[in-house]
């Protein structure tokens, strides 16, 4: 089974921002943790961030013919207004989570709209780091029934 790590802006910067809502574990901690997930499971691994919308896209599309059979994706603020991001994951029929390291419903009132989540099978959020592997049982779950 393959699956794809999707993270969006400014998540290349856990650790260093805004660590009392983020935490304090850097990105190749968040990376280390997957792959540990992965072997734990099982399952072959490919993460991939960028800060551009359009990249996202791109590997999202990408996803397709690569044949991954799941797809977790932390959007970052394209969560709550990205429609290109939203319709690249509706193209795709295999089992999409969304994760949120904080919980964007008790933020900012603006980042409690997700136009991503409708698509994806579902949301994680708040869990800190811990929903990303979460959402790795999610999919290898989903993808048994």
């Amino acid at each position: 089974m393959k699956l794809l790590v999707i993270n969006g802006p400014n998540l290349n910067f856990l650790g260093i921002r805004e660590k009392g809502i983020y935490g304090s574990q850097d990105y190749a901690s968040l990376l280390d943790l997957i792959q540990q997930k992965a072997r734990e499971l099982n399952v072959t691994v490919e993460t991939f961030q960028s800060n551009g919308e359009g990249e996202i896209i791109d590997r999202l599309q990408k996803a397709y013919y690569d044949q991954v059979d799941g797809i977790i994706i932390n959007p970052g603020a394209y969560t709550h207004y990205s429609y290109a991001i939203r319709d690249a994951l509706a193209s795709l029929t295999i089992p999409k989570i969304e994760v949120h390291i904080s919980n964007i419903h008790q933020r900012e009132e603006f980042r409690h709209n997700s136009v991503t989540a409708a698509v994806c099978s579902g949301q994680i959020a708040g869990l800190g780091l811990q929903g990303y592997l979460l959402a790795m049982e999610a999919i290898v779950n989903l993808s048994k029934q």
